[in-house]
């Protein structure tokens, strides 16, 4: 089966390596989904969003030679994409709240025990 540019079809992830996953389509062919294309989150570990065996949309976005390159994230525009086990889905400016307010808490600590010498 060829799928046209833009197309969204289900497929099932085969494997994780580090810089993406490969997914199985319907028929039988293999694409990979580059770790950029995962989620609009900041993706560390892609077994945090996927798993071997899952069922995942894909949006077929490009193809080189017999290359399919495929993207879970713009198949799934509203990224409801649910994380497996353990995974952080934080968005960047979440994190960098985050960091801002814990390194503000261990300054002011700092500062209280500096105080006290």
């Amino acid at each position: 089966m060829k799928y046209q540019l833009n197309e969204i079809v289900q497929g099932t992830v085969t494997a994780i390596k580090n810089f993406g996953a490969f997914v199985e389509l319907p028929d039988g062919s293999t694409g990979l989904v580059h770790i950029s294309e995962i989620s609009d989150d900041y993706v560390k570990n892609i077994s945090h969003y996927l798993s071997v065996g899952q069922k995942v949309k894909v949006m077929i976005i490009g193809y080189k030679d017999s290359k399919i390159s495929l993207s879970v994230k713009q198949a799934n525009p509203e990224n409801k994409l649910e994380k497996v086990s353990g995974g952080t889905n934080q968005n960047f400016e979440r994190m960098m709240r985050n960091y801002l307010r814990n390194s503000s808490d261990v300054i002011k600590d700092l500062e209280g025990r500096a105080d006290r010498y």
